[in-house]
């Protein structure tokens, strides 16, 4: 069983996340663990190991970039997340550079994505080497994010936010 720790100052979300996760998880699949403060979440990330960490950016006593930084130090394995309603470039960046983010998760979440990113750090091994591909990608996801989500047509052709779907000969 994988194992999933959420730190957010606001209660409301830390349910609403857990919630969510239990409508897509198997309880035998996935155990999560939730807490509203940083430095128990930190103390309970030395008692036990996890899978994956899930933590915001804004808290009142430590900020998500230091927290997942020190949760590196304790457990490089451990696959770490932000969640976070601040978009600016500095804040993401924070969490590349300093807490080695595997995804960036915008404030409000869509349900889909977040259990996609979810599954994909579930499968993710922090301690391969990544590819010359995945290096690009981090690169390209730190300068400008959600770059490289692609919404694919059903003849290979990207679409655009708003595209309507229509067949040739159609308007």
């Amino acid at each position: 069983m994988k194992r999933l720790l959420i730190i957010d100052d606001e209660a409301p979300v830390l349910h609403a996340l857990r919630r969510l996760l239990q409508l897509h998880f198997k309880p035998q699949q996935l155990s999560v663990e939730i807490f509203s403060d940083p430095l128990l979440a930190l103390q309970r990330m030395q008692q036990q190991r996890f899978d994956v960490l899930i933590s915001d950016y804004r808290m009142p006593q430590l900020d998500g970039v230091t927290l997942l930084s020190r949760a590196r130090d304790l457990d490089p394995r451990a696959v770490r997340m932000m969640l976070s309603a601040a978009a600016d470039f500095a804040t993401v960046l924070a969490a590349v550079n300093r807490a080695g983010v595997f995804r960036y998760i915008p404030k409000p979440w869509s349900e889909q994505q977040l259990v996609a990113d979810l599954h994909a750090a579930l499968a993710f091994d922090p301690c391969a080497t990544p590819s010359a591909y995945e290096l690009e990608r981090r690169r390209l996801e730190a300068l400008e994010p959600g770059i490289t989500q692609v919404d694919w047509g059903p003849n290979g052709e990207v679409l655009m936010p708003g595209d309507l779907m229509t067949r040739p000969g159609e308007l």
